[in-house]
């Protein structure tokens, strides 16, 4: 059903949300007690669905269900993961199943129940371009309307004085693999869409999952459970020099709290650039629990004697990959180590081979003059997510989920979802709307880490009047 356009307001908006992923979720409802804040957000997809290709049964988030879109910055918040769970009549049942790690199915279908309530979200809305008007002081943002079939409907403008972007991330297909994931009928596929193609995927004579993270693990796992014992025919490589368990203990995990992403923002940018690949066990490793039931499963089939068609290779990269006549596709690859060679001839290719950041650029071209960037060319993002702007540009543009350049592993992580999105609105605020706390961590980061007291708030940013022009950009140091 198609619904009339809503009318855009005269004046500027004070805030613009640009993708309605959890990130932008999470301001929106934190934003959503703030009266004074006319926010709305957009999103070209037709409504919210996180992942939906990856929800594979038993599938749980690695972050606990504290890490919702509102606790960690606000517990009395009406958009809960306890409150959903209220709202349902699932609170006791949740309460006496004891799952600290909730089921990846359940976190969407909780999201979803906040996006259908929260007002300010415009879903099949696409925005085109974003430009600066320095007349106004206020950002220009156009969009086109969709219609159920996602195509153009009408077009729109509305005008802010401050945006926020939470595009996203893009699913990552290697070069090599590139021209047979874009071919029609060709079964190389990635992970993100693994559930829509999972019955084939069943029926095929021989898999080969590629990449060794958590994504990775969990289709190999959801394959060789479905398989029949002796003819699994599956090969799971990754370029990895281990099928690692993720890092998870205790004082590991304080590399997610804001003592950290602060710690780590203050660095050069070298040291940035080489710490970022140096920590991939931190959030690139698997979950040891799915690790443990790859064993279970692989022993379970040696019960009888013999061993499972399942042949699990990690320091392998794919260098070239191709057609074969027969339909099969045939991957050319290489040991890290060894230095050795050899063909693999499969017929299906899931690619666990993870996401990356959608490039700012595209959405951002009418600003890009304006943008402040760093040595590598990517934009300069302060320690309030804030892209570094030319002063002539009086406006804010936050950014989530877009600086693990300059903010670290932490930056994809749930957990820190609420505490970004906190920190986002007090900037926009001038004022401590949500008190956070100066320290997150037992661990001292760097010799030179200023000590925090606690107990204290922190400062609030330079003050942005809601309803009025904002003044200062923030200049590189």
């Amino acid at each position: 059903m198609t619904h009339p356009p809503r009318h855009e307001p005269a004046s500027p908006r004070d805030l613009v949300g640009i993708g309605i992923g959890p990130c932008n979720l999470s301001l929106a409802a934190l934003a959503h007690p703030l009266a004074e804040l006319d926010a709305v957000f957009y999103e070209q997809r037709p409504g919210f669905h996180w992942h939906p290709g990856l929800l594979i049964d038993d599938a749980t988030l690695q972050v606990p269900f504290l890490a919702d879109l509102v606790t960690l910055a606000d517990p009395t918040s009406p958009w809960s993961f306890l409150n959903y769970l209220r709202a349902r009549q699932r609170l006791f049942p949740f309460y006496f199943a004891e799952h600290f790690h909730i089921r990846r199915a359940e976190y969407d279908a909780y999201c979803r129940w906040v996006a259908r309530q929260l007002p300010g979200l415009r879903f099949s809305h696409q925005v085109d371009t974003v430009r600066w008007d320095a007349a106004r002081e206020v950002f220009e943002v156009d969009f086109t309307r969709l219609d159920a079939e996602g195509q153009a409907e009408s077009l729109g403008r509305t005008r802010a004085r401050n945006l926020v972007l939470g595009i996203g991330t893009a699913p990552h297909v290697p070069e090599p693999l590139r021209p047979l994931a874009a071919a029609p009928g060709v079964p190389v596929l990635h992970a993100a869409d693994y559930l829509t193609h999972r019955d084939d995927l069943l029926a095929a004579g021989h898999v080969t999952v590629v990449g060794s993270g958590q994504s990775g693990a969990e289709v190999f796992l959801d394959l060789l459970r479905h398989r029949p014992q002796g003819r699994e025919g599956l090969h799971w490589i990754g370029r990895t020099p281990a099928f690692a368990p993720m890092e998870y203990s205790k004082l590991g995990l304080e590399h997610f709290t804001p003592d950290h992403t602060r710690y780590f923002h203050a660095l050069a940018e070298p040291v940035r650039d080489r710490l970022v690949p140096a920590q991939w066990q931190l959030h690139k490793g698997v979950d040891a629990g799915t690790l443990a039931a790859i064993h279970d499963e692989l022993y379970r089939r040696t019960l009888h004697g013999g061993w499972p068609d399942a042949v699990l290779t990690p320091g392998v990269h794919v260098r070239t990959a191709g057609r074969l006549g027969t339909g099969q596709v045939e991957l050319h690859l290489e040991h890290h180590d060894q230095g050795t060679r050899t063909r693999l001839a499969t017929d299906a290719v899931v690619l666990a081979t993870g996401y990356r950041q959608r490039p700012l650029d595209g959405v951002l071209a009418g600003l890009t003059p304006h943008l402040r960037r760093d040595s590598a060319g990517r934009p300069l993002i302060d320690d309030a997510f804030r892209l570094v702007l030319d002063p002539a540009v009086t406006g804010a543009v936050h950014v989530q989920n877009a600086e693990l350049h300059t903010h670290g592993v932490g930056t994809p992580d749930l957990g820190l979802t609420a505490w970004r999105s906190a920190r986002i609105l007090n900037s926009l605020a001038g004022k401590e709307q949500y008190p956070l706390p100066t320290r997150t961590a037992f661990t001292t980061f760097g010799l030179e880490q200023a000590a925090s007291v606690p107990g204290t708030r922190q400062k609030a940013e330079s003050p942005i009047t809601l309803g009025a022009p904002v003044g200062g950009s923030v200049r590189p140091r």
